[in-house]
């Protein structure tokens, strides 16, 4: 048993990551990767999968909340001996490009399995479903769910690797019970 009580923290909180489904046998890939000459090996690659995946979902959130056109109406409105122009601007709803929609999203899922990200996975599984069945209604409801999966995951592996540097350098990976 691991005397240090930070170090079994760690393996504690480590665990409920893959107990929770938050993380798969992918992550445990990376963390053997991590060797004496790249100690923070497992922390850079996921800091750079937030940064660039944080650039793949402005991306999905655009095609899918900003895919307006404006038009614009002209009214003449006559009102008291006084000739009033109102221009009005409504928007018009152009049609969702799936196909652009599941290239982001088969982007952003590759992204997630290759650190382990189960839960995040999973949702691109569900939203590319949604993508190729043409529902827009479905893919919204995938993108805010693996939104919350996303942010959820951020945050827990945030606090994760906190505690990882008050520990120092970590033996070598091993299998989740």
């Amino acid at each position: 048993m691991d005397r240090n009580p930070i170090r079994r923290q760690l393996a504690i909180m480590r665990q409920s990551l893959f107990d929770q489904g938050y993380l798969d046998e992918q992550f445990i890939e990376l963390e053997q990767l991590q060797d004496d000459a790249n100690p923070n090996f497992v922390e850079e690659v996921v800091t750079l999968y937030f940064r660039d995946s944080a650039r793949l979902i402005l991306n999905i959130h655009h095609a899918l909340y900003v895919h307006f056109s404006p038009t614009l109406f002209l009214f003449l409105f006559i009102h008291t001996h006084k000739v009033m122009i109102l221009l009005l601007f409504f928007r018009e709803r152009k049609p969702f490009d799936f196909k652009k929609l599941d290239g982001f999203m088969h982007q952003f899922k590759g992204s997630s399995s290759s650190i382990g990200a189960n839960k995040v996975k999973a949702e691109s599984t569900l939203f590319r479903e949604y993508c190729r069945s043409a529902n827009a209604e479905g893919c919204m409801r995938a993108f805010q769910q693996l939104k919350k999966e996303y942010a959820t995951l951020r945050k827990k592996l945030e606090a994760y690797f906190q505690l990882a540097r008050q520990t120092g350098p970590l033996e070598t990976a091993t299998r989740p019970k």
